[in-house]
Parts: C-alpha cells; sequence; structure tokens
C-alpha cells in the first residue's frame, strides 16, 4: 500500500483529482485511530480535511441548517455527540429530501443517492448515550445540505469529511516523496503533556487541516550526519469526559537537535513506544436520565396517551470500542424534580365522524306498521367517505325505524253527499266519493272490495225550468261538490226562432239536432281532511230495538289516515234499529213441559231437538229475540 502511495505523490492535482474515489476508500476519518507512518499511509497532497461542530441551546421547532458538504468529498461523517430526540436530515442542493425529508422519519438503512451509499443508524438501546449518525465513503456527485430537526433542547452535532484543494502548478518539492508529512494535530481540549493550540472551536466552527510545509533535510556534504528519535507529540482527546475512558498517546520521529518534525521512516522503528494508550478521566459520572422509545398511541384516531420508560442510570466505563458500562443509580442522585416525564399526550389523526346525509324516508306501507330508512355515512375529517369501521359503531345513528300509519281499512269507504243539487232547477244530481281500501295497498281498483260498490250520484229535484226554443243551453250550474270529485248540468231547450220571436217547443222536435250535453264532473279543489264511513251493518235485533253499526275514519285526499278532521262532525258509527215490539206467535201445541226451561235458553239448548220440544215455548220466543245468535250457535255445535 505504501509504494501505491509512492506512485501517486509524483502526480499533479488536476490528475490527482481523477483518482478521488479510488483514495476516498484508504484515507480514514479523524475518529480513526492516529496516523501512523508504520501502519499507514499519508494522506495525498492536493486535499484536506473539514471537520465542525454545531451546538445550539434552544431553536424554533423544526428543520435547521447545520452545513453544505461540497460534490467530490469523502469519508463524510456526521455524528450526533449527545444523544436527543432530535433526528438528523439531508437534502440535495436541488431540494430534493434524502434522509427525513417533510416531517417523515425514514428507518435506518443504506440510501443510494448522489452517486455514493450513505448510512444511516438511530441506536434504540435504552442504555445506549449515542446519538443519530450518517457516514458515507462517498465522493458527492452533488452538493449535500445537511439539517437537524430540532426536538429537544441542546442539539450537538459533528461532522468531518475530506475535500480536493484548488488545482495549484506543482513545484519540486510536492514531487519528492520523501518530504511529505502528516496531517496537523487533532483540534481537541487540551490535555496535560500535550502541545496547546491555537483558537477554540464553538458553535459550528470549522477546521481546516492541511499537510505541514515542506521540510528539506540538510545536505550531508554540508552538516554532519542528523540523528532522530521518537518524542511524545500530545495525546487525543479522552474517550470521555468521566467514568475512566481512554486516550492514545502520540509519538513522532524529529531531528534530535533541531527537533523539527520529519517523516516516521527516519527513526528505528524498533525504538518506537509500544504503549500508546492510557486511562483518562477517571472520576465518576453524573447520573443522568436514561430515555426509552415511545410507546405507540393509545388511540388510533382522537387524543390518546403514550408511555416511556426512563431510568437513572450512571455511567462507570467507557470502552477503547466506543462502548459503555453503565448501571442503575438510585433516583436521588438523578434529582426528582427535573425528572422527564413518563407519559404523554398524543393525537395520530382526528378521528371520523358519522354523517346523516338524507331525511327519513316515506313508509314502506300506507297503513300499518312498516319501516323508513335514512342514510348514514362515516366521513373523515377531509370530508371523505370511509369505511364504517372507522368510525365508533356504538355512536352510530340508527338507518332504520318502524312507523305506524293507522290501522287499515278492508272495505268500501265513502264520503258523505254533496250539500247541493248538480242543477239549479229540474232533475240534477248528488254526489259523493267511493274508494276502496284493503290491507297495505291504497286506492285499489273498485272492484277489488267485497260486496257492491256503493252509488257515487244520486238524483235530485230543485223544481221546475222554464221552456225555451230550439236548442239552447243554459249556464252550467254549481258543482255538486264544494271540494273533491263532483259534477256539474245546464239545462237545455228546443227553442222556436221566428224574426226574433222565440218559442218554447217539445224537446222531440229537435232530435234531429245533436243534443248539448247536460252534465259534466268538476272538482273546485282538493278536499283536504273528511270524514268517511263504511255502509250499515245488520241490524243486531229483528224486534224490540236492537243496533248496526258502521266503520268511521278520517282520510285525507291521498286516503291516507289522518287526525285533522272536525271531531264535532264525527258522523255515528252505532245507531239503534228494529225500534218495534216482538209478536210472539202463540201455538196451542207449543208450550213449556218445565217450570226451568228458562235455563235452557240461557244455557243455548234450543239447537237439540229434545229441548226444542220439552221447552217449546221458550225456544220459540228466544229463537225470534234473537235469530242470528241462534243461528250461529246451532251452525257452531
Amino acid at each position: 500500500m505504501a509504494g501505491l502511495w509512492q506512485q501517486l505523490l509524483p502526480l499533479q492535482q488536476g490528475r490527482a483529482l481523477l483518482l478521488l474515489p479510488f483514495i476516498c476508500l484508504f484515507y480514514p476519518p479523524s475518529s480513526a485511530i492516529p496516523w501512523d507512518s508504520k501502519a499507514s499511509p499519508l494522506p495525498l497532497k492536493g486535499f484536506e480535511v473539514v471537520k465542525g461542530h454545531f451546538s445550539r441551546t434552544f431553536l424554533r421547532v423544526g428543520y435547521h441548517k447545520i452545513t453544505e458538504i461540497p460534490a467530490g468529498a469523502c469519508n463524510i461523517s456526521i455524528q450526533e455527540t449527545i444523544k436527543s430526540r432530535n433526528y438528523l436530515a439531508l437534502q440535495t442542493q436541488s431540494g430534493v429530501s434524502i434522509i427525513n425529508g417533510n416531517w417523515v422519519i425514514d428507518r435506518p438503512g443504506i440510501f443510494t443517492v448522489v452517486g455514493t451509499e450513505l448510512t444511516y443508524k438511530r441506536p434504540n438501546e435504552i442504555r445506549s448515550r449515542n446519538g443519530e449518525s450518517i457516514t458515507s465513503p462517498g465522493p458527492l456527485s452533488e452538493d449535500l445540505h445537511v439539517y437537524i430537526i430540532y426536538q429537544q433542547p441542546g442539539p450537538r452535532v459533528y461532522y468531518e469529511y475530506i475535500v480536493p484543494l484548488q488545482s495549484t502548478t506543482p513545484t519540486p518539492e510536492q514531487t519528492t516523496p520523501a518530504t511529505i508529512l502528516p496531517l496537523a494535530e487533532t483540534v481537541g481540549p487540551t490535555q496535560p503533556g500535550e502541545k496547546e493550540h491555537q483558537g477554540e472551536v464553538t458553535n459550528n466552527d470549522i477546521i481546516k487541516e492541511k499537510p505541514h510545509p515542506n521540510q528539506i533535510p540538510p545536505e550531508p556534504s554540508v552538516k554532519p550526519q542528523p540523528t532522530y528519535t521518537w518524542t511524545n507529540s500530545g495525546r487525543t482527546e479522552c474517550s470521555t469526559t468521566c467514568g475512566t475512558g481512554r486516550r492514545q498517546v502520540l509519538w513522532e520521529c524529529v531531528e534530535k537537535d533541531s527537533q523539527t518534525t520529519v517523516p516516521a521512516d527516519l527513526c528505528d522503528p524498533a525504538l518506537e513506544p509500544k504503549n500508546k494508550g492510557e486511562e483518562c478521566n477517571m472520576q465518576s459520572c453524573p447520573a443522568y436520565f436514561d430515555l426509552g422509545e415511545w410507546s405507540e398511541c393509545s388511540r388510533r384516531c382522537g387524543p390518546g396517551t403514550q408511555h416511556r420508560q426512563v431510568i437513572c442510570s450512571q455511567v462507570t466505563h467507557v470502552h477503547a470500542n466506543g462502548t459503555e458500562t453503565s448501571v442503575t443509580a438510585a433516583q436521588e442522585l438523578c434529582g426528582t424534580s427535573d425528572r422527564p416525564v413518563t407519559k404523554s399526550t398524543c393525537q395520530l389523526k382526528i378521528c371520523s365522524q358519522w354523517e346523516i346525509r338524507s331525511e327519513w324516508s316515506s313508509c314502506s306501507v300506507p297503513c300499518g306498521v312498516g319501516q323508513r330508512s335514512r342514510e348514514v355515512v362515516c366521513v373523515s375529517n377531509q370530508g371523505e367517505v370511509e369505511e364504517d369501521e372507522e368510525c365508533n359503531m356504538n355512536l352510530r345513528p340508527d338507518t332504520l325505524q318502524n312507523c305506524d300509519m293507522g290501522a287499515c281499512a278492508r272495505s268500501w269507504f265513502t264520503s258523505l253527499w254533496s250539500q247541493r243539487c248538480s242543477t239549479e232547477c229540474g232533475q240534477g244530481n248528488q254526489t259523493r266519493t267511493t274508494v276502496c281500501l284493503m290491507d297495505h295497498v291504497t286506492d285499489l281498483p273498485l272492484d277489488s272490495c267485497e260486496g257492491e260498490r256503493p252509488a257515487e250520484f244520486k238524483s235530485c229535484d230543485s223544481g221546475p225550468c222554464k221552456n225555451s226554443l230550439e236548442w239552447y243551453t243554459g249556464p252550467w250550474g254549481q258543482c255538486s261538490a264544494e271540494c273533491g270529485n263532483g259534477t256539474q248540468s245546464r239545462s237545455v231547450a228546443c227553442i222556436f226562432n221566428d224574426d226574433g220571436r222565440m218559442e218554447v217547443v217539445d224537446q222531440f222536435k229537435c232530435s234531429s239536432l245533436s243534443q248539448p250535453i247536460t252534465a259534466q264532473p268538476c272538482r273546485l279543489k282538493p278536499c283536504g281532511v273528511q270524514w268517511y264511513v263504511t255502509e250499515w251493518s245488520v241490524c243486531s235485533r229483528s224486534c224490540n230495538t236492537g243496533y248496526r253499526v258502521r266503520e268511521v275514519r278520517c282520510l285525507a285526499d291521498n286516503i291516507s289516515p289522518s287526525d285533522r278532521c272536525d271531531p264535532t262532525l264525527t258522523p255515528e258509527s252505532r245507531e239503534e234499529c228494529n225500534k218495534h215490539p216482538c209478536v210472539a206467535e202463540i201455538n196451542p201445541s207449543c208450550s213449556d213441559q218445565y217450570h226451568n226451561c228458562v235455563v235452557v235458553v240461557q244455557a243455548r239448548l234450543c239447537v237439540y231437538p229434545y229441548y226444542r220440544s220439552v221447552c217449546c215455548a221458550s225456544c220459540s220466543r228466544s229463537l225470534k229475540t234473537y235469530p242470528n245468535s241462534f243461528q250461529r250457535n246451532h251452525i257452531r255445535r
């Protein structure tokens, strides 16, 4: 590998850029073990290391830019130095989101974009103190913008990458392999025994490390042969600020007299110190609250709750590979006043709601008990119809409901007779409306009802009319019904006209002429609700005052039941009938042979021939008084 680097060094800057993808494979980031002249090759001239720290105490919640990494950058490392609830995000220069863009948090993994692979890691272990990281070998094919999604105070991010320098004209010193020196010392906090560096890295400062100026060894012919020795050049930053970490002791090869740094291969490798690691910061770390991941929200929609585990922990040792050993500490060491919450409210989305889309439909039947329906749908907060399961089924409004349209009629119904005659004089007609109601169907054909259809017209006489000559028609008379269907009529006359002298003659003299119509149907207005009645039933008794009944209903224009009729005009539904006394036909041969024949009649035993003969008089009187009852009992028995 060292021979490969020696071949690459004489190349000009422009040619070195063509080998950038290959060079990126061999140049490690500064987080690795420091360069060793024997273990690793020296960095190529014409490249520089860019490092930076980003830290803020408070920011607005949202995206904040950390830095821009230019195209061609290699060995990219972006690392949260403290575990937090913040997230790293990447975006191309053209605005295309790569990782955690548009408020969508991606899963950790490998993303192949901008000519390279980006590895995104997010430790989930509750005891881990490592934050998120994004690494890439590079090189990048276009600029990358690095952001942090701020959600928790005190974000801290460290980033590092290498980029090629601007093209320069090569010098003899640049083409001399033996004069290439290692990179400048790593910037970090000063430790005892280390050299003190100028400046301080704060907030989002960037450090660019460039190769040292080339040193030319003195000519052997001018000066005596120099001697070289290993000397301590400092120490790396401790792997932890507390809890016993590790750091590396750095050694470099120098000219013994001038203490000038020279390439490592000038020193004797056998004399290079072997112990390059030591423990540091052995004081105990302060206890801290170790936060677990939030659980899923307790509800799929609407306000819910989520929980997380909060443990008081303390780091006891930080290992060389970056892992930590920590133990659970007493809650008092972390303090109780600043203990993070373990329960939080959450809401994934607004719950869908039930929406009634229509009014109740008409009842499924015109009379009796039926059902009516309406449309109910589940609607999201965006107004879109969703599956019913997305809404609370316990709160779903009814879509079906029973409806009672009243008892169904099963016979003829007629309105009351009109109060007016259809003619002003002579013979006319009075009318009424007849409807047939049966089961759950209204306005059946008139031949569907049982029994004879009641008459809808009857004649009436409005008095004599004056005669006239020829066929002359009078004006139409009044409608026979004040509302609903009726008829109206007019008078016609055969009139003989002799030069203005008119004389009424018999109508048969006009029989050769077409006689005008004298009646036509009429309808002034809908009747609205009105009383309808059936025909009277048969009288309950043939003598000695019985009674008969009929059905009375209040119906609207569409023959549907109504309760808006005038109750003071309700027709009688029961009346007395056959009020004449019963006349017993006395047959001398028909007499009662027992004194208690009244009991035979009460027990309805007259249907048997024996009782009719021994209680002939009582059974005969019972037959005349209750003929229907006797007939029914006789048939039943």
